[in-house]
């Protein structure tokens, strides 16, 4: 089989490495531990290790952490992590919470496996690693989106299909960086939600944007009212997209972008009519896991 451009995009090294379109964390690695024989698995000081430089997540829950921590102390660590060696100790490459929650436990060395990965396949990891565990935050989510798409080279096309995500939420994505730091804040520690940050997005007044996120904590106002207010005639700097909808159809497209935000795929909702996208089996099983539906793999 001839191997698509996108393919070729991911690097030789990182693509052997993957049997899908989609790239899988889980399937990167499982093949990563079943290739490896035991007795290269080697016991590593937690001193030598530091964190992926292209790391993107910045909060780890305490909570979840904690648990992981008790989990390590009754049974170990499940798994090897894998790193890569540096001028000065070890990389890690996947595995940041084990280590966190290693330490945490009072280990002082880790089982790991180590391997040679480049600086670009490095931060592709890192980032796949969070976004398929659910473990980033939307702004560190969309700042890992910015930096993979730079380094590669890839429209948001492009990187959407890869990741397995609508380029419509790869876009609403990439649109938070532009909120100022006090309206992140707020997203982050989920005082507003992510469709209401995204409509902030679409506005140009950082002032504006601070005083509507404002109303949405003080106020509690909808999606709706929210969105209403963003597009009144009154507020001169909103970007606006000039829609031809009738009130059954904009009904529909609210649901729909819902839907987008909740599955994390295309949705599309018309004449008594729901369509819901996914690029293969493995990204199936993530949307019936997310609907609560046994997955349909025997």
């Amino acid at each position: 089989m001839e191997t698509t451009p996108r393919r070729r995009a991911l690097g030789k090294g990182l693509n052997e490495l993957f049997s899908t379109e989609v790239l899988d964390f889980d399937s990167l690695e499982e093949k990563i531990l079943t290739e490896t024989p035991k007795e290269e698995i080697v016991e590593i000081n937690l001193d030598e290790l530091r964190s992926n430089p292209y790391q993107p997540r910045v909060v780890f829950d305490e909570k979840s952490l904690e648990e992981l921590c008790q989990s390590i102390k009754e049974h170990g660590v499940f798994q090897p992590i894998i790193v890569k060696k540096s001028i000065h100790g070890y990389e890690i490459i996947a595995g940041e919470r084990r280590v966190k929650a290693s330490r945490m436990a009072g280990l002082t060395t880790i089982p790991a496996i180590v391997r040679e990965f480049d600086d670009t396949q490095m931060m592709e990891i890192a980032l796949l690693e969070n976004l398929q565990r659910e473990d980033l935050n939307p702004i560190e989510e969309a700042n890992a989106y910015v930096k993979i798409m730079d380094a590669k080279g890839l429209t948001q096309e492009e990187f959407s299909k890869i990741i397995g995500k609508s380029q419509a939420y790869v876009n609403n994505t990439i649109g938070l960086i532009r909120l100022p730091n006090e309206v992140k804040d707020l997203l982050i520690q989920n005082k507003i939600s992510m469709t209401h940050a995204r409509i902030l997005s679409k506005i140009s007044d950082k002032d504006l944007i601070i005083s509507l996120a404002n109303k949405v904590v003080n106020e509690g106002i909808s999606v709706r009212q929210l969105e209403e207010l963003s597009q009144g005639a009154d507020v001169p700097k909103v970007q606006k997209v000039q829609r031809k909808l009738n009130e059954e159809s904009q009904e529909y497209k609210f649901i729909e972008e819902k839907l987008c935000e909740h599955l994390g795929t295309k949705v599309r909702v018309y004449k008594n009519k729901m369509e819901i996208k996914y690029s293969n089996i493995n990204d199936l099983n993530r949307i019936l896991d997310i609907l609560k539906i046994n997955n349909l793999e025997k």
